[in-house]
């Protein structure tokens, strides 16, 4: 590609930053501020419904709040004029009133009454709390220390009751396989969150041996892939589960392997990120649809073609982070795939009301009809945010 044409792409890519800018602020915040929470409570709902625009009126994850909570906050980085911090401190005062015990971690979900109705352990929810808390320590001066507390603490426990012996953290206790990457994956997204606003050693102790589980364990050491399911021992599950990987994981990882890999100047986690991101993007997209879709197996044949919006996002972050790192005609080549990457979201907000999007594409190119996850903002916040970072810094 020549430098013209690798002009023009940065152009291209400029103007689809901000086109997916406007519609986040103009659009997309101001609804899930209007209609996805209670700004007098201070909480947040599960879901919109599509036709009504009303809240659906389900149990609400834990794992909801503190990306809500993210997603107010970055986007009044990128531009948006709303309550962000009012909305964001509320949400928090409310997540902690509500979806912490007294043993000290976070529980699954609570109903529209406020009651518990998801009491069980979950590591995946956890490490979005701490994702939720370096927002807020980042942001928002007045709950930064009660941030930083909260943080520390659930750590601890972590570590004192789901520490795995050879590294990362086990799923319950007693024992219950599988083992999973995913969780840890976002954790090790917390542990750079962290790592970027304290000077506490451990988040980026945390994150290291997290990226070097990733690179000995979770990435298959053949083919390059990583797996989603793990025995006890860190192996691949015996069952077919352990056959599992995910394209937009696969490009989630490459994200997050070339910031670790640039900020530690580990080329083989480089190395190991180009080949996550050639995977999702040679296995993972369905040509006639122009998306990512769910799963595939380890020989890289397609398992799931169910199409998710978050695998989209993902695949922007990844070529994004990839840009970055590269010269030449590979970063042409990375440059040229964000605008496939953009087009693939933004099939999923068409046909809705703006600002809501749909979250699951069949094989044939037709949506499930259902209520817009809130889950995904964070998702689409995330990509947002690393185009306008990219654009900026060109």
């Amino acid at each position: 590609m020549s430098a013209s044409d690798q002009t023009a792409d940065c152009q291209t890519v400029t103007r689809l930053a901000r086109e997916l800018t406007d519609w986040l602020t103009q659009k997309a915040l101001p609804t899930w501020l209007s209609c996805g929470t209670d700004f007098e409570k201070g909480e947040c709902y599960e879901a919109i419904d599509v036709l009504t625009r009303e809240p659906v009126s389900v149990p609400r994850r834990a794992r909801v709040v503190p990306r809500q909570i993210y997603s107010f906050l970055a986007g009044a980085d990128l531009g948006w004029s709303g309550p962000a911090g009012e909305m964001a401190g509320n949400l928090q005062a409310w997540y902690l009133d509500r979806y912490f015990t007294e043993e000290g971690f976070a529980v699954g979900a609570v109903g529209i009454d406020n009651r518990v109705t998801d009491g069980v352990f979950d590591l995946y929810n956890q490490v979005f709390a701490l994702f939720g808390f370096a927002q807020v320590a980042k942001t928002l001066p007045s709950l930064k220390n009660e941030s930083v507390d909260r943080a520390t603490n659930l750590l601890n426990f972590l570590i004192d009751h789901y520490r795995h012996p050879e590294a990362g953290f086990r799923e319950a206790n007693p024992d219950r396989r599988p083992l999973c990457s995913n969780p840890h994956m976002h954790l090790f997204e917390a542990c750079l969150a962290w790592e970027a606003i304290s000077d506490d050693p451990a988040w980026s102790e945390l994150a290291d041996e997290i990226a070097e589980l990733a690179l000995t364990r979770f990435i298959d050491p053949i083919n390059g892939g990583l797996r989603e399911f793990f025995d006890l021992d860190w192996t691949p599950m015996p069952d077919d589960t352990g056959r599992v990987m995910e394209p937009g994981h696969q490009f989630e990882w490459a994200w997050l392997l070339t910031r670790w890999g640039s900020s530690r100047k580990d080329a083989g986690a480089l190395i190991a990120a180009r080949r996550l991101y050639d995977i999702g993007w040679t296995y993972g997209i369905d040509e006639s649809r122009g998306v990512t879709f769910m799963s595939l197996n380890d020989d890289f044949s397609v398992r799931d073609p169910l199409a998710r919006l978050w695998g989209q996002t993902e695949w922007i972050k990844a070529a994004v982070g990839l840009v970055r790192v590269s010269t030449g005609p590979e970063r042409a080549a990375y440059l040229s795939d964000i605008p496939d990457a953009v087009r693939a979201l933004q099939i999923f907000f068409e046909g809705v009301p703006d600002g809501l999007w749909r979250d699951k594409m069949k094989q044939d190119g037709t949506f499930v009809e259902e209520a817009a996850p809130a889950s995904s903002l964070y998702h689409i916040v995330c990509a947002i945010a690393e185009l306008n970072e990219f654009v900026n810094s060109a």
